[in-house]
C-alpha cells in the first residue's frame, strides 16, 4: 500500500478520523498502565488524550496545548508535557525528533507502519509507505543473520516548495 501523509503543521489540519476500534485499545492500554501505577484518570488528562487521538501525526507540545486550551483554558504546559509522556510510557504515542529541536509525538499504530521525508527548511513532515524499502531492509536483516524487530527511516532533505523558492 502506497500512502503519502504531508504534516508540516497539525493545527492547520482538520480532525483526524482514527479507527473506533484501535483507539479502544489505546484507550485500555492506558487504563491499565495506570491502574498498575496507581495513577488517577482526571478530567484534564481525558481532554489531553481525546485531543491527541484527533490531531494529526508529529504534533508538537505546544501544537496539542493549543488545541487543548480551545476545548479547556485551564489546561497547562506541564499537564500535556506529563501527559505525552505518560502516553510514551506506556506504548500509546512514539515521541519522534526531527532535527528541528522539537518532541513531536504520533500514535503508536503499529498496524500502519511509515517512513518520512523531513524537509530542513520548513519542517514539512511527509510520511510514506514502500514496499520496495521493508523488502530490502528484511533481505539485508536476512543476509547478515539479524532479527529485525524494528527500524526507523528519515531522510532530511528540500521539499518541492523549497527547492522552487532556491
Amino acid at each position: 500500500m502506497n500512502r503519502t501523509h504531508i504534516d508540516s503543521n497539525s493545527m492547520k489540519t482538520p480532525p483526524v478520523v482514527r479507527d473506533a476500534k484501535a483507539l479502544d485499545h489505546f484507550r485500555a492500554l492506558l487504563a491499565a498502565y495506570m491502574s498498575k501505577r496507581g495513577l488517577r484518570s482526571t478530567d484534564q488528562r481525558h481532554v489531553i488524550v481525546e485531543t491527541f487521538f484527533t490531531v494529526a501525526n508529529h504534533v508538537s507540545i505546544e501544537e496539542l496545548l493549543a488545541e487543548v486550551r480551545a476545548k479547556d483554558p485551564r489546561v497547562g504546559y506541564a499537564t500535556v508535557y506529563r501527559t505525552l509522556k505518560l502516553l510514551t510510557e506506556c506504548g500509546v504515542a512514539y515521541e519522534r525528533h526531527f532535527g528541528d529541536g522539537l518532541a513531536r509525538y504520533e500514535l503508536a499504530d503499529d498496524a500502519s507502519h511509515h517512513d518520512h521525508l523531513i524537509c530542513v527548511d520548513c519542517g514539512k513532515i511527509i510520511e510514506f509507505e514502500e514496499p520496495r524499502i521493508e523488502s530490502l531492509q528484511d533481505a539485508i536483516a536476512q543476509r547478515y543473520g539479524f532479527l529485525l524487530k524494528s527500524h526507523r527511516h528519515e531522510m532530511y532533505g528540500l521539499c518541492a516548495d523549497c527547492q522552487k523558492v532556491k
